[in-house]
């Protein structure tokens, strides 16, 4: 089974039930596709390597052929490459690597490089409970979804599968959740928290991908996220209270499900509603 976390806006705990969820489970997989700030290992403090550089395929303009006509500048709907006066000028940071504008060129003037966009890394195998993926962009890279869709092509086809996404609505969020079994959408109690929650939900029904929510910090704002819940026919799986424990044992980076084992209960109870859930769906 593959379960996203995801949330409208960050700061709502996303990575926190990730974390303590994937620590509740037996044998689970985590995988951090917040590639642009993976923290999922800053609660664990599992000692990771790097698996593999992930690349992209980047035009290469051979000047000596190149004629150009302006063909593959034309066809580049990402407007990666530009035609000049006199030359032909590229972008590679705004190239998605289709290699389409290879196969317009009539010179056969394009060839293809490839860009790093950054590492996938894992957990030490035999080492740690969970096994755990992240990906890490590189510093000032804006592509962020190829990373992300090539850290997913490491996901299990036995047991369960924990996807931390990264926050809001964008194409990197997309990249993340999609094809997944169900997602949980951890918000707070907040005005803010309802109407990211609500672009939340819009996404994932456009994804058609089942979903519950976790309030988190559940005792503070009002009762309008549980109301719209109720509203959506959307379960709330969990409510996390402002407690100073869970706060004190956050700050110090520490799952608080190893130190609140009635927390791990809660846990797994949530996992066994989401797989309830899912039943009733193939019933219905």
């Amino acid at each position: 089974m593959k379960i996203a976390i995801a949330s409208g806006k960050g700061g709502t705990g996303k990575t926190t039930i990730a974390v303590n969820l994937a620590l509740s489970l037996d044998n689970a997989q985590l995988l951090d596709c917040d590639v642009e700030e993976p923290n999922c290992n800053l609660f664990l403090g599992y000692e990771t390597e790097e698996f593999e550089n992930v690349t992209l395929p980047v035009p290469l303009i051979n000047k000596e052929k190149c004629s150009v006509c302006g063909n593959c500048a034309d066809f580049c709907q990402y407007n990666a490459i530009a035609a000049l006066p006199s030359s032909i000028m590229t972008f590679p940071k705004l190239c998605h690597g289709c290699g389409g504008c290879a196969l317009v060129c009539p010179e056969n003037a394009i060839a293809e490089e490839s860009r790093i966009l950054g590492t996938i890394g894992r957990s030490v195998e035999g080492i740690s409970s969970i096994d755990l993926w992240q990906g890490l962009l590189c510093i000032g890279e804006p592509m962020a979804s190829p990373l992300i869709r090539h850290l997913q092509k490491h996901i299990s086809e036995d047991g369960v599968s924990i996807i931390d996404s990264p926050p809001g609505t964008a194409c990197q969020v997309i990249a993340s959740i999609s094809g997944m079994d169900f997602c949980v959408l951890v918000t707070e109690p907040t005005p803010f928290g309802l109407h990211d929650l609500t672009l939340a939900v819009e996404l994932v029904k456009q994804l058609n991908i089942p979903c519950g929510v976790v309030i988190n910090r559940c005792d503070l704002g009002d009762g309008q996220v549980e109301k719209y819940c109720i509203s959506e026919d959307i379960p709330v799986l969990l409510k996390i209270p402002n407690e100073r424990e869970i706060a004190v044992l956050y700050s110090k980076g520490i799952p608080f499900v190893t130190q609140m084992p009635e927390w791990k209960m809660e846990f797994v109870s949530m996992f066994d509603g989401i797989c309830k859930y899912l039943s009733n769906m193939e019933v219905e």
